[in-house]
């Protein structure tokens, strides 16, 4: 169906995202495969990576022709690409290629990290959506009603069962809630800016169906009419979905056009790793119709597409082109100017890196977007992050970073290539890969957090850690060689074979043993008194009774103590080593600093 020139409205891009296995794939397919056996010619249009409903297969599907003149876009255009390209990856300029999304949940299982991180982007973007609860059918006890509405098969079913149903639901509305989103069932909202539209489904029977393609049309109306015009006359602007190898092709992009018309013959410029491509289009390519699968061709040529419309591009030197990137076409007067928004537009991808930090590799400019992002709000320091999958050079490059805590590669949802495998077995690196954000961030997180505590424990058993004691009056059982004398310990932990420092930093001697009850011990701590072995000093000269006296803490350990492990130390260590280091910055202020 064509809208006439002047309105130039195109179909509303809708993305699909939520967890693999909740039901993606399942709904897509209902919804052309509904379209088609509905026998509609021309109700369906299969395009490269999307599916386009056009308007009069939704309102006949819900039952509602009366509505047709109500609504002036002429479908709606689904994103089907695999689960695992991120939500993110698909960006045009100035924010998020979708104009409405839909997070699928599976309303026996609730959320997962996957359908979190699809709402954190939602919000980073600010893309309206709605979120279906999937596999009603499974529900125990439900009465099936193949493609009704959800109303009209929720009243017919038992009183148990719609109870059951409910108590799902509310668990639904509960996790929104707790990520920053009200909402409430799809036919209880009156406001969808204030709240989420909810809509319980089955993918598998079709239920519930109608009254989703219904919601997404209504926003569409509501909030996209000023964002949905575009000049079809124009240069034609797109998103790359993926790159990828075709036979008899070469490397190929899929690309969903959102703005604009491409013709071939046109000059594009494309988003990659290095500097922009520049190329001719030698083909525009669009699936074959569905009833003539077993054609030999896959793809029938086209001459032009006009957005909003998925398609193949075969050109000349695409290896390099870059998921998520932009493509557009360019004239010979614009064609500079082209080049460098393109280049502007990767440059400006936000990610920040310093001097040391983790490296970062993904599949997609938006899915290293997410993850920098995500790695920013739990502060951890980035040092390098690109697309792409994990070379040989990343191994060799983080690998010789000296702190072990940088010394990282964190991959999402890319490979290893085979000689990066080789070379990492015999490296000193951490690797982390993982197809979900949360999950690399969580792992990398206690992998810190264990490490730390080891290292931690190491450096405790090797630095010498704050002790303060009083000598006792009337206590001394010899006077040198070594001195012996009860002590009763205020502050840590004394051992022995420690030097002993009196109360103006000057080291007066080393402990030799320690004894309780005529039993010799390792240690003592706050609170204990001890017989103590004092080699050095000669009591009544040097040290004498009432004296208070401390471990003596090197330097160096002082300061590991006071920036690396003072939360390890507990609160009379704290306290004890406080009172050292005032005695000896007295005389020298950057002592330990």
């Amino acid at each position: 169906m064509h809208i006439t020139d002047n309105e130039n409205l195109r179909t509303p891009i809708v993305c699909v995202m939520g967890h693999v296995d909740h039901g993606k794939t399942t709904l897509l397919d209902r919804i052309r495969g509904s379209s088609v056996a509905a026998g509609e010619a021309g109700a369906i249009t299969q395009h490269i990576g999307a599916t386009e409903v056009m308007i009069d297969s939704i309102i006949e599907r819900s039952g509602a022709s009366g509505m047709k003149n109500n609504f002036i876009v002429p479908g709606l255009l689904f994103i089907d690409t695999p689960g695992h390209h991120a939500f993110t990856s698909l960006r045009s300029r100035g924010g998020a290629l979708a104009d409405l999304a839909v997070v699928i949940v599976d309303i026996n299982e609730g959320f997962m990290p996957q359908t979190k991180e699809s709402l954190q982007i939602l919000k980073r973007f600010k893309t309206p959506f709605v979120v279906v609860a999937n596999k009603i059918d499974r529900i125990h006890g439900w009465q099936p009603h193949e493609s009704a509405s959800f109303l009209e098969t929720y009243n017919k079913q038992s009183e148990r069962v719609r109870t059951d149903l409910d108590n799902k639901f509310y668990e639904i509305v509960g996790e929104l809630y707790n990520s920053g989103f009200n909402s409430e069932r799809y036919d209880r909202v009156s406001d969808f800016q204030r709240n989420i539209g909810i809509i319980p489904i089955s993918a598998v029977t079709g239920e519930g169906i109608p009254d989703l393609l219904m919601v997404l049309l209504g926003l569409a109306q509501k909030f996209l009419e000023s964002n949905l015009h575009y000049n079809a006359s124009g240069p034609g602007e797109g998103t790359i979905l993926e790159v990828k190898e075709e036979k008899g092709l070469g490397t190929t992009i899929d690309i969903i056009l959102y703005d604009g018309t491409l013709k071939k013959g046109d000059t594009i410029v494309v988003g990659s790793l290095g500097e922009p491509i520049q190329t001719k289009v030698r083909a525009l390519l669009k699936p074959n119709p569905m009833g003539e699968i077993s054609a030999e061709e896959k793809f029938q040529n086209v001459e032009s597409v006009t957005a909003a419309i998925g398609v193949k591009i075969s050109a000349p030197n695409l290896d390099d082109a870059l998921s998520g990137a932009t493509v557009r076409a360019a004239n010979p007067e614009n064609i500079e100017t082209i080049v460098k928004e393109v280049q502007e537009e990767l440059d400006e991808v936000q990610i920040s890196t310093g001097t040391t930090g983790v490296t970062l590799k993904a599949d997609t400019i938006g899915s290293l977007e997410a993850l920098v992002n995500e790695l920013q709000k739990e502060d951890i320091p980035i040092r390098k992050a690109e697309v792409g999958d994990i070379s040989q050079r990343d191994i060799i490059e983080v690998s010789a970073i000296e702190d072990p805590f940088n010394a990282v590669l964190i991959g999402f949802n890319v490979k290893m290539l085979p000689d990066a495998k080789e070379k990492a077995k015999g490296a000193d690196l951490k690797i982390f890969q993982n197809d979900v954000i949360y999950r690399l961030i969580d792992d990398y997180k206690d992998w810190v957090k264990e490490k730390k505590e080891k290292s931690e424990k190491t450096i405790s058993q090797l630095i010498v850690k704050p002790a303060r004691f009083l000598l006792l009056p009337e206590c001394t059982f010899r006077q040198s060689k070594p001195a012996v004398v009860g002590v009763r310990i205020t502050g840590g932990k004394v051992k022995t074979n420690i030097g002993v420092t009196d109360n103006s930093g000057r080291v007066v001697g080393t402990i030799k043993g320690l004894q309780l009850e005529g039993e010799n011990i390792k240690e003592a701590s706050a609170g204990m008194e001890v017989a103590m072995a004092i080699d050095g000093p000669t009591i009544g000269r040097q040290i004498k009774e009432g004296d208070v006296l401390y471990s003596n803490i090197p330097e160096k350990h002082a300061k590991v103590l006071e920036t690396e492990i003072l939360d390890s130390l507990s609160a009379d260590e704290m306290e004890t080593l406080d009172a050292f280091l005032e005695i000896k910055r007295r005389d020298n202020p950057f002592w330990a600093k």
